[in-house]
């Protein structure tokens, strides 16, 4: 802000009549702070005259410009992915490669022994009908514990439906005695009214 009648901006650029520039001259001579103003105005002067000059663009760039647009390997990549078909063909693809590679590398399998002798296959048949035998007494146990299991469950659930339905008939029982009294009360003050009345005339 300057204390010159006159504006220092149009003083600097000129643009004041003669009268007023040579006023703001012998103002700005005695005048410390519009000297420093006037100083700042040369200064951004120069920082802009010292900035290159640039081009102004001729049209603003748009997203739909060539410019902008992915480039065909990308475009390719995005088709891709957003398609099931593709990737479903590429999954089977795989699969199908996966196996492959696992027949063609998984271990040559071993020559089998011969037959047992016939001793041999009665001892098998023995072991055999041993863990049949075992396997059907734990099966048969296990469903005998589960049963009995299951019973008590059974038989702890309806005791506890029992004491909840005693429960509420003892309540409605109370609920009940209750409404009899008031009744039985109201009805005792109804006579003792009457009998008032009656009295009374």
């Amino acid at each position: 802000m300057n204390c010159s009648p006159f504006d220092l901006r149009d003083y600097y650029f000129k643009e004041l009549a003669e009268n007023e520039r040579r006023q703001t001259e012998v103002h700005v001579k005695i005048c410390a702070h519009c000297r420093e103003e006037l100083e700042r105005l040369r200064g951004t002067e120069s920082a802009l005259l010292s900035l290159p000059d640039e081009e102004i663009p001729q049209r603003i760039g748009f997203v739909s410009d060539p410019i902008f647009e992915p480039s065909a390997a990308r475009r390719w990549w995005a088709a891709f992915w957003s398609s099931s078909a593709r990737l479903g063909f590429a999954s089977a693809a795989m699969l199908s490669v996966a196996l492959v590679v696992f027949a063609l590398t998984r271990p040559v399998p071993q020559i089998s022994a011969p037959a047992p002798a016939t001793g041999m296959l009665s001892e098998r048949t023995a072991l055999e009908a041993d863990f049949n035998r075992r396997l059907n007494d734990a099966v048969q146990k296990a469903v005998a514990e589960s049963e009995t299991r299951q019973a008590r469950q059974t038989q702890e659930l309806l005791a506890a439906v029992e004491k909840r339905d005693e429960l509420e008939r003892q309540a409605v029982f109370v609920r009940v005695k209750e409404y009899l009294d008031i009744e039985k009360k109201r009805m005792n003050k109804m006579i003792l009214a009457s009998n008032d009345y009656g009295a009374q005339r």
